[in-house]
């Protein structure tokens, strides 16, 4: 089985494809199957490859990360390895700041989300002075 061992890593970039590969030999040929434990593989983004050696999930996003696991069997027995993937994202914007015009001694709210893995810290600038 490939990778080796009974448990590996992935790190994926947010908005990438992710290609996970489980090769097994045996006689007769082992039918590979995936799963991710405790979800679903997400149903429209999901492909396989190869016979199911290589699992293609694309445009992922963190929900994403979790332990997957291949299953190779045939009629004799079975093997897995569980590929434990975690998804980084670099910040991005879930509402970002908009431009407000106000007159003098009018109040106004400006409002920044954002979110990334590892998750973005937020400071606020008044003409590039920190607040």
């Amino acid at each position: 089985l490939t990778p080796t061992g009974s448990t590996s890593t992935k790190v994926e970039l947010r908005g990438n494809v992710l290609l996970l590969e489980c090769i097994a030999a045996g006689l007769p040929t082992p039918v590979i199957r995936w799963i991710k434990e405790g979800g679903e593989l997400p149903a429209n983004r999901t492909f396989f490859e190869n016979f199911k050696k290589t699992l293609k999930i694309i445009d992922v996003s963190e929900a994403d990360s979790g332990n997957y696991k291949c299953i190779a069997r045939n009629a004799l027995g079975s093997v897995h390895h569980v590929i434990s993937v975690t998804v980084k994202a670099a910040p991005y914007w879930i509402t970002a700041p908009r431009n407000l015009v106000l007159s003098p001694g009018e109040d106004g709210t400006l409002i920044c989300r954002a979110n990334g893995n590892p998750k973005p810290s937020i400071s606020w600038l008044a003409n590039g002075v920190p607040i």
